[in-house]
């Protein structure tokens, strides 16, 4: 599995050249991405900026010597490269599985060319199975909570270490375990009307191209309408 994460992370790179503003997406299939512009960087003089959408991937490209910017000192990303923890057929997707989704989602919306890297497990016909991470404030949270058990959503506060995860931006995240999404658009708005919502994990229409690992290799698809 991890020669196709790598596989796909190198093919990504391929869309960066000199001089661009780059996001640096967070996770394990994103680390390979950042491993080969690192490479790129110290073999080839490659000379872009990187963002990056979490304090581990800061960490990664700064031993790698990425010379980095925060997303405020950029008015627009060229390309960002990240991975996702479920695409479905409409190139909608859930992300947020390592915890960086708001992150994620603040480089994305400044993004011009937005990328997904992902093994073929990945690919699904409809999200949902993988649990829905819904990002929000600390305030209030034992409310929000209830109010996602009502709505029959299946929540349960994200923990680490025994403890209540804290995102970078020092929020909870509460995961919905709602095994199938039927209107992954509908969902998302319920969820952004939603006081002491943050920011949710349905990433719908932001991507552009998803670049797939599979034991037949690496194949690269166009989002619709993008």
């Amino acid at each position: 599995m991890s020669q196709l994460k790598q596989l796909v992370g190198i093919e990504a790179a391929k869309y960066v050249t000199d001089g661009m503003t780059i996001g640096l997406g967070t996770g394990s299939t994103a680390y390979y991405f950042v491993a080969e512009i690192g490479r790129r960087v110290q073999e080839e003089g490659l000379s872009i900026t990187a963002v990056t959408t979490s304090s581990v991937t800061s960490a990664q490209a700064k031993s790698l010597g990425i010379p980095l910017k925060s997303i405020d000192e950029v008015t627009s990303v060229d390309v960002t490269v990240d991975g996702a923890d479920e695409v479905d057929s409409e190139f909608n997707g859930i992300k947020g599985g390592g915890g960086a989704l708001l992150m994620e989602k603040v480089v994305a919306t400044y993004t011009k060319h937005y990328i997904w890297i992902v093994d073929e497990s990945k690919m699904v016909e409809t999200l949902g199975a993988f649990k829905l991470p819904v990002e929000v404030v600390q305030y209030g949270a034992e409310n929000l909570f209830r109010h996602f058990e009502a709505k029959g959503y299946v929540p349960s506060f994200r923990e680490t270490n025994g403890k209540r995860f804290v995102t970078d931006m020092k929020n909870f995240i509460i995961d919905l375990d709602l095994k199938t999404i039927a209107d992954p658009q509908a969902l998302a708005e319920e969820l952004d009307r939603t006081v002491g919502v943050v920011e949710h994990g349905l990433f719908n229409g932001f991507v552009n191209k998803v670049i797939v690992g599979s034991q037949d290799g690496v194949l690269t698809l166009d989002a619709p309408n993008k």
